[in-house]
């Protein structure tokens, strides 16, 4: 029994602590808590029970001992999408204000990409990480929590323990996309999404989906989500066969405006007339949904509030708090002429 227990009079748990606990040795608790290449799944069990067990989190003191680097790294999904520009430069600009440098990385949707990327910031001996939009799951950030600070945009999972969240209220913009659809007049509303395929449970689309939803029932409404190719194919044959349905919905919501702003083009080349032929309402309200040759009306999720907000919070982390954090910034609707 006595490896079952820690001694009480410790101020905190130790790595040795965790691998006298799972009967391994240090080095084998390090290349776990690294998610390095190689760990089996029994070793992986063995030392994620003690530390789960335990309640073992790095220490903060031995973290700064190491000294500080100034730098931190910001994961981004990608960098073609124009409302990203604004939340990393915001994040850049409060992070800059601090003495901090902000080193970008480039996801590219990919689980191993992203996983190799945070683990060659942890290597550089980065201060912490921003991460906007990743494939990875809630499980295998919380192991890089344990090792570096990590604040995540773009990502709903408000019980986690080791690492921050901040997120526009996506459900709830959706259900404001869908009230001023109906104060517009339109009661005919779909949705437009795409295949989720083995998306994760945490990503922004499926909040989306939910609040569109809300909003429908609310008013004693049907819902109708269509749904266009997986995110990263070409949809412009799928957008095409959209505005070419019998049964085409009198007014939209598009998941984002990455997907209403080539709608709304598509539609207009196709002699479809927007509004009055079909409403669409998109969400990000990206700069090119401003542009009046667009006139796209779109949820705005405030993209330097989530970028200055999940800048500061990861910079509280690194400062030593422990307790997470989720928030939720609210959203807006951006009324022009697309309604």
């Amino acid at each position: 029994m006595k490896n079952q227990t820690v001694n009480a009079m410790r101020d905190r748990v130790t790595i040795r602590d965790v691998a006298r606990d799972a009967g391994v040795s240090v080095a084998a608790v390090s290349k776990v808590l690294r998610n390095a290449y190689g760990v089996s799944e029994v070793l992986r069990t063995k030392v994620e029970t003690s530390i789960e067990k335990l309640n073992y989190r790095p220490s903060v003191a031995a973290r700064a001992m190491r000294g500080r680097t100034r730098t931190v790294g910001v994961l981004v999904v990608e960098l073609s999408n124009p409302f990203l520009a604004g939340v990393i430069e915001e994040a850049n600009a409060t992070l800059a204000e601090n003495g901090f440098k902000a080193l970008i990385g480039i996801g590219r949707s990919t689980s191993p990409i992203e996983a190799s990327m945070i683990e060659s910031m942890i290597d550089n001996r980065m201060d912490g990480v921003l991460i906007i939009a990743p494939r990875i799951s809630g499980r295998v950030l919380e192991r890089y929590a344990r090792q570096i600070p990590i604040v995540v945009i773009a990502h709903h999972e408000p019980h986690a323990q080791t690492y921050d969240t901040v997120n526009s209220d996506d459900r709830q913009g959706a259900t404001l996309a869908v009230e001023a659809a109906l104060r517009c007049g339109y009661t005919d509303i779909a949705m437009l999404g795409y295949e989720l395929a083995d998306s994760p449970p945490t990503i922004v689309t499926l909040q989306r989906e939910w609040g569109y939803l809300d909003g429908m029932k609310a008013a004693g409404l049907e819902g109708r989500i269509i749904r266009l190719p997986l995110v990263g194919t070409d949809r412009r044959a799928a957008i095409d066969d959209f505005l070419s349905l019998r049964d085409r919905p009198r007014a939209v919501f598009v998941w984002s405006d990455l997907d209403a702003v080539p709608l709304i083009n598509a539609a207009r080349m196709s002699g479809i007339r927007v509004p009055e032929d079909l409403a669409i309402i998109g969400y990000d309200n990206s700069p090119m949904a401003a542009m009046p040759l667009v006139g796209l009306t779109s949820v705005d999720q405030n993209a330097a509030e989530l970028g200055r907000t999940a800048a500061e919070i990861l910079l509280g982390r690194i400062d030593g708090r422990e307790e997470a954090r989720h928030l939720l910034i609210e959203p807006h609707v951006e009324l022009r002429g697309s309604t």
